[in-house]
């Protein structure tokens, strides 16, 4: 009897392992896949190990060169910023240049002279500005900026006063500046600014123009054109115009009455200048360079 209920527990055993159910259960259990302690990561679900990549490292290069960069272009614009405001801060600290004509007709009455008008003379003004500031036409900022590292290249390479390097700029240091040095270059800087936002490009060479020495007590160009040459600034040709331009640079070393081989060696500068920006053509320069002058000659001939 003990034999036939150990045959029938074992018949009972193998229809349950073979019933629906079962099969259906180990099914199951082979889909399921295996895990090994290997594939998970300490601290870190399984669901989410198994949906997290790792950023190649190159991608991560990119994208640290990238931040870097940001950061430096924020830097650059951060320090632009400071250095814009510092220079705003500096020009309200400057004086006012309101009083600028006031000043030029002041300096040409004191010295027994007529002040010009506008419009400034064609010929005079074409080639000042050629031999003093090529680019005085162009944008005003630029025109400052490129004076301004002019005249710092210089002053850093000279002692005493190195002179103001654009035409806004030496007006500002006939006008109002004091002393030498880089300080006063700086000022110097400063105010031609100043000058060449609130006046038009026309108006600071007229005043210029006024303003400046030309040699042989003669204060402004109109004096200037009349005493050496005999003529009105606007009668004024080719020759004349480019050696009265030529004079403020060393109105006392240029001037054509007491040394007339360096006044003519200065002239030929402004010619070619005058070439150079396309005012004149070659054979237009050489022939103004051979032009006669006969009212300097006659006046040296009396001395």
């Amino acid at each position: 009897m003990v034999e036939g209920d150990a045959l029938e527990s074992a018949d009972l055993r193998s229809r349950l392992e073979t019933s629906p159910r079962a099969r259906v259960r180990g099914m199951a259990n082979e889909e399921e896949p295996s895990h090994s302690l290997d594939d998970e990561r300490p601290g870190v679900p399984r669901r989410l190990a198994e949906t997290t990549t790792v950023v190649p490292l190159a991608r991560r290069s990119r994208r640290g060169w990238k931040s870097r960069l940001r950061r430096i272009i924020l830097a650059v614009i951060g320090l632009f910023a400071a250095l814009v405001l510092a220079g705003l801060g500096y020009e309200l600290s400057l004086p006012s240049v309101a009083n600028a004509p006031a000043l030029v007709a002041a300096i040409v009455r004191a010295h027994k002279g007529e002040v010009g008008r506008l419009p400034v003379p064609v010929k005079l003004g074409e080639a000042v500005v050629a031999v003093e500031d090529e680019h005085f036409y162009g944008n005003v900022l630029l025109n400052v900026l490129d004076g301004a590292a002019r005249a710092g290249l210089t002053a850093l390479h000279t002692s005493g006063d190195p002179g103001g390097s654009t035409i806004a700029q030496q007006l500002a240091k006939q006008l109002y500046a004091v002393g030498s040095g880089f300080g006063t270059t700086l000022e110097e800087v400063g105010l031609g600014l100043k000058l060449s936002v609130s006046y038009s490009r026309p108006t600071v060479l007229e005043m210029y123009l006024n303003a400046v020495y030309y040699g042989n007590g003669y204060w402004g160009y109109v004096k200037a054109a009349r005493g050496y040459f005999g003529v009105g600034p606007n009668q004024l040709n080719w020759a004349e115009a480019a050696m009265l331009a030529g004079l403020p640079q060393a109105p006392s070393s240029y001037d054509p009455l007491l040394h007339l081989a360096l006044a003519k060696q200065r002239q030929g500068q402004v010619l070619d200048q005058l070439v150079a920006n396309h005012i004149l053509t070659a054979a237009q320069a050489d022939a103004a360079y051979q032009a006669p002058l006969p009212q300097i000659v006659d006046q040296r001939a009396t001395e």
